[in-house]
């Protein structure tokens, strides 16, 4: 007997799935800017072009250039613009004194520009959010290794701030000051001890090359390099509309062909699974918009490749589901003891590139940090409507008694 319950709530689902994909997918036939979608994932540099800034560090009595300032004006103009890791600038140096930034899908340059060049602002606070020191106060900044091996970051403030410094810690034994950056929290340590002559220690990194950024990001808020601005201008886009308009088409033709052989090999399951993923695209598309990723040719690559581990999480999930079903199992039971055995291969493979993601974060820059983090997100995203969505909406396909033919289901 057919259960209207579970038929209408599929009902339901489908049609308002349905409904978000077409308002997802519009703006590629149209203007709908209005969409949030449409409006919060921006397209990259080499899909849609951008601004091409030059600045020039200058020298000032309070801060004569160096290598070393032009280093630090370079590693806080990183943190302003890419602080997740999804934005992907261009960044980089030229000659002595000049650095080439380039960013994408500015809609007011001249404001963006002001952004970058402003001086970097340095607080310490307190666990009530109270600011005790500011950049100004901190003298020094130098990572170091002890000869145990040790990583850490030397602090060094003014008088002034030594004095300040003082009472803070006396009076925060065992709390955290946060310090922070343009008002992100940079560094969180704990306070172990008062320190009273103006020299602090930071602990706990894993390598020299993490202090090491850490500290050029400190003595960044402290000793700013005045950077002037050479050139701006507007840049097109460095991919061919040719080659993207193939490379579009070629991603549509194989998701077609992947949806049609899902269906025709796991039937009622492979129908389920295509659902699930575009419930998947939907979410990952929302997380992106969430975290205003900057979408570019990599970074579209790392979600398809995403799409494709979602797609093997459910063959090896409906592998399994078949052999229960041969083995003359129920097809509740079936369903169940299917997810339960392919659990462990779903979680070891999408682990190992999980892991492989974080390395190509770790040690890359800007389009292979794009890469890697779409990627993650995409597969945190897949794991979890292969695991949870497909397996919900496959319980409500049979508690429905809507298809109760074991055939169907591709046994």
């Amino acid at each position: 007997m057919v259960k209207w319950g579970n038929v209408l709530k599929l009902a339901a689902i489908v049609i308002a799935v349905a409904l978000v994909a077409v308002l997802a997918v519009k703006p590629v036939f149209g203007d709908v800017s209005w969409l949030p979608f449409a409006r919060l994932i921006k397209q990259g540099l080499d899909l849609k072009g951008g601004v091409h800034v030059v600045l020039e560090a200058v020298d000032t009595p309070e801060s004569p250039v160096t290598p070393d300032t032009v280093k630090r004006a370079m590693a806080i103009i990183e943190n302003r613009v890419n602080a997740f890791g999804v934005t992907e600038p261009v960044i980089q140096l030229q000659g002595q004194r000049r650095i080439i930034v380039e960013l994408a899908g500015i809609k007011n340059p001249d404001e963006a520009v002001q952004n970058l060049i402003k001086t970097a602002y340095l607080e310490f606070k307190t666990e009530d959010g109270t600011t005790v020191i500011t950049g100004g106060q901190l003298k020094d900044a130098i990572e170091a290794m002890e000869p145990g091996g040790q990583v850490k970051v030397n602090l060094e403030f003014t008088p002034d701030g030594a004095k300040k410094f003082a009472d803070v810690t006396a009076a925060n034994v065992k709390r955290h000051i946060g310090i922070y950056l343009d008002g992100q929290l940079l560094q969180d340590p704990v306070v172990q001890e008062p320190i009273p002559n103006g020299r602090a220690q930071i602990t706990g990194y894993e390598s020299l090359e993490e202090a090491h950024n850490i500290a050029i990001l400190l003595r960044s808020g402290a000793l700013p390099v005045k950077l002037e601005v050479m050139e701006k201008r507007t840049v097109g886009p460095t991919l061919g509309a040719d080659s993207l308009a193939k490379s579009i088409k070629a991603g549509t033709v194989g998701l077609v062909a992947i949806l049609v052989f899902m269906v025709l090999y796991y039937r009622v399951p492979g129908l389920v699974a295509d659902f699930a993923l575009v419930i998947y695209a939907l979410l990952l598309l929302m997380l992106f918009a969430a975290l205003h990723v900057t979408m570019t040719l990599p970074g579209i690559a790392g979600f398809l490749l995403s799409l494709g581990m979602a797609v093997d999480a459910n063959v090896i999930i409906f592998e399994r589901l078949k052999e229960e079903l041969h083995a003359g199992k129920s097809l509740r039971s079936a369903i169940d003891a299917g997810f339960k055995r392919a659990f462990v291969a779903i979680l070891d493979s999408n682990v190992t590139t999980l892991i492989a993601a974080a390395v190509l974060y770790y040690f890359g820059t800007g389009p292979i940090r794009g890469f890697a983090v779409t990627l993650s997100m995409g597969i945190l995203v897949s794991m979890f409507t292969a695991i949870v969505i497909t397996r919900q909406l496959l319980h409500m396909v049979a508690g429905s008694n809507l298809v109760r033919n074991s055939k169907l289901y591709g046994a």
